[in-house]
This record gives C-alpha cells, structure tokens and sequence, in this order.
C-alpha cells in the first residue's frame, strides 16, 4: 500500500510558456505569480508499500531544470511520457542528475511512436556507445506501453488511455494505488493533457476518479486543444470530485478566468491549476 501521496503540478503553460517571448498583454504582464506559467509537466511522489520515497515525472519538458530546482526534486524514479512534442520531451537530458544522484537507471514509459522519437532524438543516452566520447549522459530503461494495459511503478498502478491531439493519437494516464487501499489523497487520479478528443473506448477508463487533470487552452477554438468551454463539457462528463485545468495559453488570465468559474457555477468543483500548486489527502 503506498501512502503519502503528493501530487504536484511543476508547470502548467502552453508550449511557448507563459509569459510568452516579446508579448505585452495584460496576462504575460501580470503581477499574479499564477500568471506565470512554465511547460506543462507533472510530479507524483509517494512513500511505496516498504517505506522507501517514490518520485513518478509525468513528461520531461525544456522546463525541467528550473522545475526540479524550484521544487527541491532529489530523485526520480520514473518517466510517464504523453506524447513526442517538444514542450514533453526536450528535457530529457536533465535527468543524468538524478542518475547521479541515485546511482541507477531510471525507468522511461512510452507508446512506440513517442519511444521512436525519444531514441531518435537522443541517440547519445539509448546508444551511448556510439558517442565520440564516455560522456556524462542519463541512464534509462525505456518500457513501450499501450492503452488499455495496465503495468504497476512501485505499488502505483498505471492505466494508458487513450486520447487523441489534433490527429495525432496520444496517452493520458490513468494514476492509482494497487488495489485501491485506503486514502490516497488525490487518487484515482487522471491526468490527460494536449487533448481535442476521446476516443469512445476511453471513456470507461475515465470513471471513479478523485482528481481530473485536463487540458484548457483558450476560449477559442483550437484544432488540437480543447477549449474552456470544452474542457467543462468534459468534466461535467467524467465527473470527478474535482477537476483542474493545465496547458493553458496567455489568453486565459488566472484570476479573471477564476472569477468566471465562480460565476458560472463551476468553481465549486473546476479550478486553473497554476505552477506550483501540490496535491495532497487534505487539498
């Protein structure tokens, strides 16, 4: 039984972050420190069945040096990875630290086509003994997952899901403790970010949860994102005892946006998540 769970969102902005570069708008001008959003990313941490502290990072993007010197990361057990775009993945580099740090090999999980990607894009850790030289690279153990089957990190159950961005199909991933034993704050937890739709099939897989975690870009329409106004649709939906919202852009304000929520009715159980915020059995 794992206990302790924190969940912590370690960036919750666009793939150009927020503020963006050259923009004066109202939002990337904002004094709110929830205005400042860096790429979207997560951090599970839990203490597992035989005491030891667990560390699961839910996509690694160009953000990750600042986010784990922000939030005082000193391990990390393993890599959910949603999909292969950069604002995901260009961070990958950064996690040799942890290696170090740990002395061991860190476990990276992927659907086939964002594994590709990964061992493309990064030759120099998957196939380091090509390098010129014996440099200082991370060590990972990569695992290709599906949606719909299931695979268990240190007492934590993982369910793939699938969703799909744009045309591009990709994973959510579906967070419990085995067995569903006891409190465990914020699981069932599901976390579906970069979305514009859900296949059929996923639905059920989307049920029962404690915390929603989904995308809101914008109030504008998106090909591959879903929209606020979309983004409630589905929660009302999935109906989770609550929902937050992450990748949002520079067009949706923290606290305008808040106000609007509680306007509308749906503050009550929809909330923007921001940078920083962390996930707990009291939250």
């Amino acid at each position: 039984m794992i206990s302790d769970v924190r969940f912590t969102f370690l960036g919750t902005g666009t793939s150009a972050g927020v503020p963006a570069i050259g923009c004066d708008c109202a939002v990337c001008t904002s004094a709110d420190p929830r205005d400042r959003r860096l790429r979207t990313s997560a951090l599970l941490e839990f203490t597992d069945a035989t005491g030891h502290p667990r560390a699961i990072l839910i996509d690694a993007g160009p953000d990750l040096r600042e986010q784990a010197l922000r939030h005082g990361m000193k391990r990390l057990d393993a890599i959910l990875f949603t999909h292969n775009h950069v604002d995901h993945t260009w961070g990958l580099d950064e996690v040799r630290r942890f290696n170090a740090i740990q002395d061991g090999p860190i476990d990276v999980y992927a659907d086939a086509h964002t594994d590709a990607h990964l061992r493309r894009v990064y030759t120099h850790i998957f196939d380091r003994d090509r390098n010129v030289n014996d440099s200082f690279v991370a060590t990972l153990i990569g695992h290709r997952v599906e949606p719909g089957r299931a695979f268990t990190v240190h007492g934590l159950r993982v369910m793939p899901v699938a969703l799909l961005h744009g045309k591009l199909p990709v994973l959510g991933y579906r967070l419990e403790a085995e067995g569903r034993q006891g409190p465990s704050g914020p699981l069932a937890l599901a976390y579906c970010t970069d979305v514009s739709a859900i296949p059929t099939e996923s639905w059920a897989m989307l049920t029962g949860l404690e915390t929603l975690v989904l995308d809101a870009l914008r109030d504008r329409r998106h090909p591959t994102h879903l929209t606020l106004d979309q983004a409630l649709g589905f929660a009302e939906r999935i109906d989770a005892k609550r929902t937050y919202f992450v990748h949002m852009s520079h067009d949706l304000g923290h606290a305008e946006t808040m106000a609007r929520l509680e306007e509308s009715g749906h503050a009550a159980r929809a909330a923007l998540a921001h940078d920083g915020l962390t996930l707990t059995s009291s939250a």
